[in-house]
């Protein structure tokens, strides 16, 4: 049997932090319209998920809870561990807002998609084609 501690690292193991669903969803879209780009630059602040060095310009893809979006999914609030998770949840907003502006400090605009915004393709379209051109 399966402690419940045990089962939640094996549930946190199975987050990932790059190459997600609704990234991955992005990135097709993208490349569909004919754009190309670069994936997770390390030597960027906050390693964007999708880098147009070109144009200077960068995409987020954040989920919806572990960014603090103000959306349906990330107003959830964790049943366990509820105090430690609002901590987390409240760095990883700080983080993002420094890395957008440093990135911003460097000559660089960056682009956040949440979780949420990735079914509605037509809307999508309009938010990428909008930040690139």
């Amino acid at each position: 049997m399966i402690t419940p501690d045990a089962n939640r690292s094996r549930i946190m193991r199975a987050v990932k932090s790059a190459n997600t669903a609704p990234e991955l969803a992005v990135r097709r879209l993208l490349f569909s319209l004919g754009y190309r780009y670069r994936l997770h630059r390390k030597d960027l602040p906050g390693s964007p998920d999708i880098v147009f060095a070109g144009r200077r310009k960068v995409i987020f893809v954040h989920g919806c809870f572990w960014h603090g979006h103000d959306c349906k999914r990330g107003a959830r609030a964790p049943k366990t561990n509820a105090e430690y998770w609002r901590s987390k949840i409240t760095r990883n907003i700080e983080r993002d807002r420094r890395n957008a502006a440093a990135l911003r400090d460097q000559g660089w605009r960056s682009l956040t998609l949440w979780e949420c915004e990735i079914g509605d393709r037509e809307k999508l379209v309009t938010m990428l084609r909008d930040f690139l051109e």
